[in-house]
């Protein structure tokens, strides 16, 4: 007798339930999901997907999923409030579960289900979901509303959290005995935002690059707008970029010990842009005496015309290859978009309008806690056993790194100290990367795998192992260290090799 594709996947499942502790008798089809009765909450659509026969909706097709092992899809759409419509993804190993349950973050206002991040981890055993927060696209309209507000802060990761644990419950017959998060940017926000507001929710976060003073970084890139529109001739074109980083890197890369392109701290860097002022004429390789004073307002902090209170830091030096994030043509988008339809809900406003004074209280009541994830208070988080890893590139060119460096002071001075709060959270900041990825510095790495050793084998991480890839290959491996600690070269042996450096 030859059986259905269901029947086959009924079967994968029972026989994954018994490889993973689950009560085979107890596991479901993927399709009597269908009818799982979850609070506010509709299953939409439900399908047993063949091994490497994934095709995303729409009919956009399957590629780069051909290696994906068979798994169950469901879609749900999850109405906590009247204004509510967020949507989400579980997708559950129709065999070799881990047992263990995933949820994967966004990027940047984007409202949408990262299916790439939904394959890395089926790929991990992992049953794994993702959500569009309760809207789709960037930011727009949607951002006067002040549920999807919520919804995008916090409510649609929480309620795809519980909703996604009933599924597993339901499919596996059991709970997942672990459960994890995983984002970058925007991503790393709602990681943050669960740890501080939903300590039940994970065992384990990994949050990189947060956005974690989205409504900072907002104003910065008005401020950095404005700046290079000070006076005639203030703005700096891309083609001057070069220049003054690999001025930067006359001025500090020796001073870590090792001459490789990458500031291991960039904090411990003296730099000023009057080093590349024009001496006659203006070129690509220096800097009018206009854009000297535009340079350095895009290394300083945002502050408070009137009090003086830090709003946002500045860039880093050794960022300036990426400075057209902020320092392009028009303000960075999502910031324009912030101002013009969540706090003014004016499509035409301007950005030389901005007050760094009377606009920061309207701005704050507007967003009323929702969506900045600045609590420092991870007691709860930690108390009942949670670990945390938070991850940002000194380069980073859209979230600038001060943010993670200050969160993390607060952090400790919070917990009683950095040897208490060493034990469930720690940052590691990679020298040399840019924004979630990218740049000279060894931006790859598995967060992830350290998390699961933390979590799962007590195994704190005093290091973690980087590379940097070129064309494929790893052409330089180094530790990266957990702040304040940055890698140090021991004097001897290869500078493209870790054993070559040690933390401290």
């Amino acid at each position: 007798m030859q059986l259905r594709p269901s029947r086959i996947l009924t079967f994968a499942v029972a026989l994954a339930a018994s490889m993973s502790g689950v009560n085979a008798a107890e596991a479901a089809s993927c399709e009597s999901l269908a009818s799982l009765a979850l609070p506010a909450a509709t299953i939409t659509a439900t399908e047993a997907v063949g091994a490497g026969a994934f095709n995303q909706p729409g009919g956009r097709g399957g590629a780069g999923f051909g290696d994906l092992p068979a798994f169950c899809r469901v879609a749900a759409t999850i109405k906590p409030s009247s204004d509510s419509d967020i949507k989400i993804e579980v997708w559950l190993p129709a065999g070799g579960w881990n047992g263990k349950f995933l949820a994967v973050g966004n990027g940047g206002w984007n409202g949408n289900i990262d299916r790439n991040a939904l394959a890395a981890g089926l790929r991990r055993g992992y049953a794994a979901a993702s959500t569009d927060t309760g809207h789709e696209g960037g930011g727009g309209p949607w951002m006067a509303n002040p549920e999807k507000l919520i919804d995008f802060g916090y409510r649609a990761v929480h309620e795809m959290t519980a909703k996604s644990k009933a599924m597993i419950n339901a499919y596996y017959g059991n709970a997942p005995r672990l459960s994890y998060f995983q984002g970058c940017s925007a991503g790393g926000r709602q990681g943050l935002k669960a740890a501080q507001k939903f300590p039940e929710d994970f065992d384990g976060i990994v949050a990189g690059a947060p956005a974690l003073n989205t409504t900072g970084r907002a104003v910065f890139a008005v401020y950095a707008a404005q700046a290079l529109r000070q006076e005639e001739g203030s703005y700096i074109p891309a083609s001057k970029y070069p220049a003054i980083h690999q001025a930067v890197l006359q001025a500090c890369d020796a001073a870590d010990g090792v001459t490789d392109g990458v500031l291991e701290n960039p904090r411990k860097c003296t730099f000023d842009p009057k080093v590349i002022e024009c001496k006659a004429g203006d070129s690509p390789s220096c800097l009018t005496p206009a854009q000297v004073v535009a340079a350095r307002a895009l290394y300083k902090p945002v502050t408070n015309a009137r009090t003086g209170k830090l709003i946002f830091s500045g860039l880093e030096y050794g960022s300036e290859l990426g400075w057209s994030t902020f320092g392009g043509p028009q303000p960075f988008v999502v910031a324009t978009q912030m101002f013009q339809q969540m706090i003014f809900k004016n499509p035409a406003w301007d950005y030389k309008a901005l007050n760094f004074d009377s606009d920061m209280a309207l701005v704050d009541s507007v967003e009323k806690g929702n969506i900045n994830a600045m609590d420092p208070n991870l007691k709860p988080f930690l108390s009942k056993g949670g670990k945390l890893i938070q991850y940002h590139g000194w380069a980073d060119q859209q979230i600038p790194p001060g943010t993670s460096v200050e969160y993390n002071q607060a952090v400790i001075e919070t917990l009683g100290g950095a040897g208490k709060a060493k034990d469930g959270y720690r940052l590691f900041m990679v020298p040399g990367m840019g924004h979630c990825g990218g740049g000279d510095g060894t931006a790859t790495f598995d967060m992830l795998a350290a998390l699961e050793q933390w979590v799962e084998k007590g195994k704190a991480p005093d290091q973690i192992p980087a590379s940097r890839v070129v064309d494929g290959r790893a052409d330089r491996t180094r530790p990266l260290c957990t702040y304040p600690q940055a890698a140090a070269y021991r004097g001897s042996g290869s500078t493209d090799e870790a054993s070559s450096f040690v933390c401290k």
